[in-house]
C-alpha cells in the first residue's frame, strides 16, 4: 500500500463519518480521482523534520465536544489507514496538522466568526477544507500527476469559469485541462482563502495606511508599479493580504488579487504548499542564503533567478505591476530565549536590484514599506531549514498589515543604503504600531522601544 493511498482512504472514511454522503459527494469524487492519479509517493508530504517547532505563544483553548468529535475521527481512521512503514514518517506531521486546524476552527465558532456568506464556522467546514487541501496536496504535489511549475513568473489559476476582463488562454490547453480534470473549474486562489479566512480573527484585526493603499491602487490603474516591501512572518501571508485588503472594500480586494509574491522553491516544491501556490501570481527566486546552502545546485538556482528577474522586467515594463516581495529572503523567527519576534534585516543587495529593475522598466515604480503581524497565525519553525515538509501550526488569531508611506526611489549609488534603511525603519515603525494595536506588546523587541 502507497502512502498516499493510505492517507486518501484514510480521508475518504472520514468524509463519510462527519457528514451525509451526498452533502460530501463533491470532495469524495476529488478524493478518488486524486487516488486515481497518483503512482508513487515520497515522505516528503508534510514530513517531520529536525526543525524546532515554535511553540503555543498563546494561553491552551479548549476545543469544543463537536469540533474534537470530528478531529479524533479524523485522526483515528488515518492511524487505521496508514500502514505500518509509514506511522513513523506520516503520523506525527498529519496528526499534529489536523489537530491544530480543527483547534484552530473551533476557537473561531467559540467567538462567533462568521463565513463571509453569514453562515458559522463548523466542523463539517473543518473537515472539508482539509479533506479538499489534503487531496490538492496529494493530487498536485506528488505522483505522476504533480503540477509543474514549469515558468519561473506563474499566473494564478482561477479556474475555466472564472469570469476576468481577460480571457485565461492557459484553459484552452489540453494538457492543462487533462491535468486539472474536474478541478479545471476550481478558484485556487479563493480555495486557499477558504482555507484560511475562518483561522483569521477579522474582527480585531487591523489596518493601517488605507490612504497609502488606495493610492496604490490609484497609481496601478494608471498604469504604474507598486512593490510592497514587507517583513514575512507566516506561510499563510499571501492569505493575509487577501483576506486583510478585502475588509477595505471590493477595489482594494480585486487588487489582492492580482499581487506577485516573489517566493522561494519551497512554494513550487512542498506538496502541502503547492495547491496554495497554484493559486497565487508568484515570481520563484532563490534567496542567497538556499543558493548557498548547496553549492552543486547554485548555478543551475542562479540561471534560474536570472530568468526570473527578466520575466519580471518584462512585467514591469507593461506596467501595472504590483509585486510583494520580503528583502530578508525569508520569514520572521522569534528569539527563543526572550520570545520576542524583531523583523529580520532588510538586505540592501535585493532591494537594490528591484529599485534597478523599476528604474530599468521606464514606467514609474513606487515603492511602500508594509508591516505584517500574522506571525500567531501560522508560527514559523524556531530555526531555518533548507528542506521541505516543515511541521505546520494553526492558530485563531488576528492578524494585521500596514502600509507604510511611500519612499521616493531617488538617490545615486553612494546613497543607496539610505533608502534602504528608510524602507526597514518604516516598517519596523508599522510593525510596532500593529503590535500595541493588536494588544500583542510582549513580541515587540527591547531595541524597538528606544
Amino acid at each position: 500500500m502507497k502512502f498516499s493511498s493510505s492517507i486518501l482512504s484514510a480521508a475518504l472514511l472520514l468524509s463519510a463519518s462527519c457528514s451525509s454522503a451526498v452533502a460530501f459527494s463533491t470532495y469524495q469524487r476529488t478524493l478518488a480521482s486524486s487516488l486515481r492519479s497518483i503512482s508513487t509517493a515520497t515522505p516528503t508530504f508534510l514530513a517531520s523534520t529536525t526543525e524546532k517547532s515554535a511553540e503555543c505563544t498563546s494561553a491552551p483553548s479548549t476545543i469544543s465536544p463537536e469540533f474534537e468529535g470530528a478531529r479524533d475521527q479524523a485522526i483515528a481512521t488515518l492511524r487505521a489507514q496508514l500502514p505500518p512503514e509509514a506511522l513513523s514518517t506520516l503520523e506525527q506531521p498529519l496528526t499534529h496538522f489536523i489537530s491544530e486546524y480543527f483547534q484552530s476552527l473551533s476557537d473561531a465558532a467559540a467567538a462567533g466568526v462568521k463565513n463571509p456568506d453569514g453562515s458559522a464556522v463548523t466542523p463539517q467546514q473543518a473537515v472539508k477544507n482539509m479533506l479538499t487541501t489534503l487531496s490538492y496536496g496529494l493530487k498536485y504535489g506528488l505522483g505522476k500527476n504533480k503540477f509543474i511549475f514549469e515558468d519561473v513568473r506563474h499566473r494564478a489559476l482561477r479556474g475555466a469559469d472564472f469570469n476576468d476582463t481577460v480571457i485565461d488562454a492557459r484553459y484552452e490547453n489540453e494538457a492543462l485541462k487533462e491535468k486539472l480534470g474536474p478541478d479545471v473549474t476550481t478558484d485556487f486562489y479563493a480555495a486557499g482563502c477558504d482555507f484560511f479566512r475562518p483561522s483569521m480573527d477579522l474582527e480585531h484585526s487591523l489596518v493601517f495606511g488605507k490612504d497609502n493603499l488606495e493610492k496604490a491602487r490609484e497609481q496601478l490603474a494608471a498604469g504604474e508599479n507598486v512593490i510592497f516591501l514587507a517583513n514575512h512572518q507566516s506561510e499563510a501571508d499571501p492569505q493575509v493580504v487577501s483576506c486583510l485588503f478585502e475588509t477595505c472594500g471590493k477595489e482594494l480586494g480585486d487588487l489582492a488579487s492580482h499581487v506577485t509574491y516573489v517566493a522561494g522553491h519551497k512554494v513550487t516544491t512542498d506538496a502541502l504548499a503547492v495547491p496554495f501556490s497554484m493559486g497565487r501570481n508568484l515570481l520563484c527566486i532563490h534567496s542567497k542564503k538556499h543558493i548557498d546552502a548547496d553549492p552543486e545546485t547554485k548555478p543551475a538556482k542562479s540561471k534560474q533567478n536570472m530568468a526570473a528577474m527578466n520575466s519580471m522586467l518584462a512585467g514591469l515594463k507593461e506596467g501595472g505591476m504590483a509585486i510583494w516581495v520580503a528583502p530578508s529572503g525569508g520569514r520572521d523567527r522569534r528569539n527563543v530565549d526572550s520570545g520576542k519576534i524583531p523583523i529580520a534585516p532588510f538586505d540592501q543587495k535585493t532591494v537594490d536590484m528591484f529599485r534597478l529593475m523599476g528604474n530599468k522598466s521606464k514606467k514609474p515604480t513606487h515603492f511602500y514599506p508594509m508591516a505584517m503581524v500574522s506571525y500567531d497565525l501560522c508560527p514559523p519553525p524556531d530555526f531555518v531549514e533548507a528542506g521541505v515538509g516543515e511541521q505546520r501550526n494553526v492558530r485563531f488569531t488576528p492578524i494585521g498589515i500596514a502600509v507604510c508611506d511611500e519612499v521616493p526611489n531617488v538617490g545615486g549609488a553612494e546613497k543607496r543604503h539610505l533608502f534602504t534603511e528608510k524602507a526597514e525603519e518604516d516598517c519596523i515603525k508599522g510593525y510596532v504600531d500593529l503590535l500595541k494595536g493588536l494588544k500583542m506588546e510582549k513580541y515587540i523587541p527591547e531595541e524597538y522601544s528606544s
